[in-house]
């Protein structure tokens, strides 16, 4: 009788041992799973913030080389009228001297 509630005994404890087994592993593997989401959401904001940023850079850079373009057609244009008024000075200046 005794060696029968030992194999019962022993079975109950190889039983509870793997049921205990498979108890820590899926909790394990749900830990891992959300350990992941975790780190793809902090992840994950952290690139839409890195992408904001390059989004206003660009933006802010589209419009310096709107005003860049803009100073440059000024510095095109006084340079024509001073190329113009130096011809004439040169004009001026040669019927001067004759």
């Amino acid at each position: 009788m005794e060696d029968k509630i030992f194999e019962l005994l022993e079975k109950m404890y190889v039983d509870i041992k793997g049921e205990l087994n498979d108890i820590k592993t899926e909790l394990s593997k749900k830990a891992d799973k959300t350990d992941i989401v975790r780190i793809e959401n902090e992840h994950g904001q952290k690139l839409d913030a890195l992408f904001d940023d390059y989004k206003q850079l660009h933006e802010k850079q589209e419009e310096h080389d709107k005003r860049f373009d803009r100073i440059e057609t000024k510095l095109d244009n006084l340079s024509i009228r001073v190329n113009s008024h130096d011809s004439k000075l040169e004009v001026l200046e040669g019927g001067r001297k004759k």
